[in-house]
C-alpha cells in the first residue's frame, strides 16, 4: 500500500461522530487447573481484571487510534461500569455525548483462561431502557453532525438505534453534506435508506436481503448485492466474509473481492469495529473503495492477531503492511 502515509495524514485531520450501542468490555484473566466439587465445571483462579470500551465505543477507540478526532454518542449509566467506560474513552481524548435513559451500562464480561475465552457474561437492560427520541437526538447531535466529516451508526441491537432516530440522523447528515455509514444488525429490522456505506457480514447480508440459499449452496454474491441496493439504495456495500476476506459493491454491482490480510488469528472480538472505523476514515479521506477496503482489511488483520478487544495504530499498520 504505497499511499499509506498520505492516507494516514489525511485521516489525522478528520472528525467522526459515532452514534450507537456503547458498552464496557470487561475481562477476567486466570487459570483453571481443577474441576469444581460442586459441579462438573472448571474453577478459575483469577489473576487480574481489565476493561476497555466495547461496541460502538470500540469503533470510537479505533478511530482515535488511527489518528482522527472522535465523538461518540450513546447511553452511559450512572454506575461503576459507566465510570470505567467514560475513563477508557476520555483517556483517548474521545468526547462523549450521553444519551438519555434509565438503565445500567451495558457490560460484556469475558472469562479468559490460558488465552482462551471460557465464557461470556452479559449485563444489560431491555432495549426500551436505552431508547431516546428523534427530537432528543436532533437537540443533542445537530451541532456535532455539522462539525464532523462523517457519521457512523453502530448498531449492536441493544436499543439505541431505531427507525425514527436513524431517519432523523440521516436527514441531518444529508443536509450538512456528511458521509454516513451503518453497521447493521438485521435481527433489529432497522429501516434505513440512501446511506453512503453499510458493512454487514455474510450472514447479516443474507438476512438483510431476505435470501435463504439452499444448504451447501455457494454464497449468491451478485444476487445479494443487487437486492441490497434495490432495498436500501446504499452507495457502497462492503460484506465481510471472515477468512474469505471482503466483497465490494457499488450501486448494486460487484466491484471486487479482497482476500483476508490476517496472518494469525488469536481473537476476532471487535475486528468488525476496526474494519468499519478504517473503511469510513479512508472513504471520508477520499480514498477509492478498493484502497479503503485494503486499508480496513489490513487494520482488521492487525487486530485479530491481538487478544481481547483491541485497536490498531498507524505505526502498527505501517509495520504490518511492510511485512506483507
Amino acid at each position: 500500500m504505497k499511499s499509506l502515509p498520505a492516507l494516514l495524514k489525511k485521516i489525522a485531520g478528520l472528525r467522526i461522530l459515532v452514534v450507537g450501542d456503547v458498552m464496557l468490555d470487561r475481562y477476567i484473566w486466570g487459570d483453571a487447573t481443577r474441576i469444581s466439587p460442586e459441579a462438573p465445571v472448571p474453577v478459575v483462579d483469577v489473576s487480574k481484571e481489565t476493561w476497555t470500551a466495547g461496541g460502538a465505543a470500540n469503533v470510537a477507540l479505533n478511530i482515535a487510534a488511527l489518528g482522527a478526532h472522535c465523538t461518540v454518542a450513546g447511553y452511559v449509566g450512572p454506575d461503576e461500569s459507566g465510570a470505567k467506560l467514560t475513563q477508557s474513552l476520555g483517556s483517548k481524548q474521545i468526547d462523549v455525548i450521553r444519551t438519555p435513559g434509565a438503565a445500567q451500562t451495558i457490560v460484556k464480561t469475558r472469562v479468559m483462561v490460558q488465552r482462551q475465552q471460557l465464557c461470556r457474561i452479559d449485563r444489560e437492560s431491555a432495549p426500551s431502557a436505552y431508547r431516546f427520541t428523534a427530537d432528543e437526538a436532533e437537540s443533542l447531535l445537530k451541532k456535532e453532525i455539522g462539525a464532523c466529516d462523517a457519521v457512523i451508526l453502530s448498531d449492536y441491537a441493544k436499543g439505541i438505534l431505531h427507525d425514527d432516530l436513524v431517519a432523523r440522523i440521516t436527514t441531518l447528515a444529508r443536509a450538512a453534506g456528511k458521509f454516513i455509514a451503518l453497521d447493521p444488525k438485521p435481527k433489529r429490522k432497522l429501516a434505513f435508506h440512501g446511506l453512503d456505506l453499510i458493512t454487514p457480514n455474510k450472514r447479516e447480508s443474507l438476512e438483510l436481503a431476505g435470501i435463504t440459499p439452499p444448504p451447501h449452496a455457494p454464497y449468491p454474491a451478485a444476487e445479494v448485492c443487487a437486492r441490497l441496493h434495490d432495498l436500501y439504495a446504499t452507495k457502497h456495500l462492503v460484506i465481510t466474509l471472515g477468512e474469505d476476506g471482503m466483497l465490494l459493491s457499488t450501486k448494486g454491482k460487484i466491484t471486487g473481492t479482497i482476500p483476508t490480510a490476517a496472518r494469525e488469528v488469536f481473537d476476532v472480538s471487535g475486528a468488525g469495529d476496526t474494519a468499519l472505523a478504517a473503511l469510513v476514515l479512508a472513504l471520508t479521506a477520499e480514498a477509492p473503495l478498493k484502497q479503503a477496503a485494503h486499508f480496513a482489511n489490513a487494520a482488521a488483520g492487525v487486530v485479530v492477531g491481538k487478544l481481547g478487544t483491541a485497536t490498531v495504530t498507524p505505526a502498527e499498520l505501517k509495520a504490518y503492511v511492510n511485512l506483507r
